[in-house]
């Protein structure tokens, strides 16, 4: 396991790599610069600015630059929140994407394989045809059409929770952002875990199962659940990198002081280090939960040997 470990992180570092390489690029050649404003700086300060940033060297040159700098753990500053450094920034914002991406992959998890469990033992019931359709629902409809929606009716209209700001983390300021990122992942959830569901309880095992006497809840925890769930493990990876990273649109709209938010105002201002430092950041993230459910599915399923 430790063999395949180290073989995974090292296939990651050309996919990061080339991330790496073309996000600096497209950020360069991209139109504007990050002291481009309405107010037009003084030709010799624009210089001087540009020259402290190491903005005025060869392209080549400030990519090299960029990378052993990285290599070293250093994202650089940032252009726009002159006080703190791209790395301070990622710091700040991450334990609130974090909360937030973790609360709602919970949230989706605890309802999403139990819907998806009923609909395939319903199948084609009336209960399986409404839970399929209120997930269908919920893949089509956007997040950032459903989190304006819980602000205006539960935070404005009916003044039940806050309908933005962070207040420290408090529970009643974090329903609606969760809620708003929860509802597409239960709805893929719940989805997955029918399908397989279905085709496990049609495997040969589930019948040598019944024909021993088992009763049908015993047949359905011991052997059907586990196998049934790793489709869903294999989901998770992405998923919970996903709903971390695509907090960025619910952040901005409930006013949270993510990472995501960061990552938004820096490509707004052409702020170069800290858009390259959230991609790097995100890369890194997506290449370990990757890893993290590779070894999970590995743990539920014994057959799987990764060294080999």
């Amino acid at each position: 396991m430790l063999t395949y470990t180290a073989k995974r992180l090292a296939m990651a570092i050309p996919t990061l790599l080339i991330v790496i390489t073309v996000s600096f690029f497209l950020m360069r050649v991209a139109p504007g610069g990050p002291f481009d404003g309405e107010r037009q700086l003084p030709p010799e300060i624009e210089h001087n600015l540009q020259a402290a940033y190491h903005l005025d060297e060869p392209l080549p040159m400030q990519y090299l630059r960029y990378m052993g700098n990285l290599l070293q753990g250093d994202f650089g500053p940032s252009f726009k929140y002159k006080d703190f450094s791209v790395t301070q920034l990622i710091l700040q914002g991450f334990p609130v994407s974090l909360e937030l991406g973790g609360l709602a992959i919970g949230l989706a998890l605890i309802i999403g394989l139990p819907l998806g469990v009923i609909a395939a033992l319903r199948r084609n019931s009336t209960v399986d045809y409404m839970v399929m359709g209120v997930a269908l629902g919920g893949i089509a409809v956007p997040n950032f059409v459903i989190a304006p929606i819980l602000a205006l009716v539960f935070g404005v209209l009916l003044a039940w929770l806050p309908a933005g700001g962070w207040n420290g983390g408090a529970l009643p300021n974090l329903v609606l952002p969760v809620i708003a990122l929860a509802i597409q992942q239960i709805a893929y959830i719940a989805r997955m875990m029918r399908a397989s569901m279905i085709e496990i309880l049609g495997s040969h095992f589930i019948r040598t199962a019944r024909a021993k006497g088992l009763s049908e809840r015993q047949v359905i925890w011991r052997h059907a659940l586990r196998p049934a769930m790793l489709p869903v493990i294999s989901y998770l990876g992405p998923a919970i990198a996903g709903i971390i990273t695509g907090s960025v649109v619910i952040e901005q709209i409930f006013g949270l002081p993510g990472i995501g938010r960061y990552f938004v105002q820096g490509a707004l201002n052409r702020d170069y280090t800290l858009v390259m430092g959230t991609v790097v950041f995100y890369g890194v993230l997506i290449v370990l939960m990757n890893l993290v459910v590779d070894l999970l599915y590995s743990a539920l399923d014994p057959q799987i040997r990764y060294d080999d």
